[in-house]
């Protein structure tokens, strides 16, 4: 893996300032340094990373707010994923994950009807133990009660209750940031959670609704 040689100097510092004033002003005085100091180190992590994982896609910088009640223009990270693998940067630092972070209905059904078989779902609950022994956090949506028609007694009823199922490790703003350390991180973290995406692609897999 090379070609990465971290984020730049002043990644931190721009999104410190975006979250400050985040007007159309503010992005075009300093959108020098979003091309040079986030998008081109995060277009070559993902090239680094490609060989192992995939073709990576950089999110827009521009938020939907369409629906929104937060109008302001921008986000205040810089976002990517690779299949069902994420990275970002902000002002908060470095943050990768991977997993789930939305299901739609009918991948509710079919990871909820994994979980309650015994082997299934205790192959999954095995998994997510190795996770945070790795050091990521296990996340997603859950409901606040249980799923209709699910025995309060369930053995996995906290797994039951997720809509979403992800895990993620978090650095904040250090030097290794502007680094090839921060490349490690990212790839270090992702290897650790295959085990998690492979349970969800074998068992949940893409909606099959149409979108919309």
């Amino acid at each position: 893996m090379t070609g990465f040689a971290g984020f730049g100097e002043d990644a931190v510092e721009f999104y410190d300032g975006l979250t400050a004033d985040n007007s159309k002003a503010y992005w075009s005085d300093h959108r020098g340094a979003y091309e040079r100091d986030v998008r081109a180190p995060m277009q070559a992590l993902l090239a680094a990373c490609e060989p192992e994982f995939g073709a990576g896609k950089i999110f827009r910088p521009h938020r939907d707010i369409r629906f929104s009640h937060d109008k302001t223009p921008y986000k205040t990270h810089c976002g990517a994923t690779v299949g069902g693998f994420y990275v970002q940067v902000g002002a908060d630092g470095l943050m990768a994950a991977a997993g789930y972070y939305q299901m739609a209905p009918d991948q509710v059904a079919r990871y909820r009807t994994a979980v309650d078989d015994p082997r299934r779902g205790d192959d999954l609950a095995a998994r997510l133990a190795a996770v945070e022994a790795a050091g990521a956090t296990v996340a997603g949506e859950q409901l606040k009660t249980r799923p209709r028609g699910v025995d309060p007694e369930h053995p996995r009823l906290a797994l039951l209750r997720h809509r979403s199922l992800y895990a993620w490790r978090r650095w904040p703003p250090d030097d290794a940031l502007h680094g090839p350390e921060s490349l490690h991180r990212v790839v270090g973290t992702w290897r650790a959670l295959v085990p998690l995406t492979e349970w969800l692609v074998d068992h949940v897999g893409p909606s099959d609704r149409p979108r919309r």
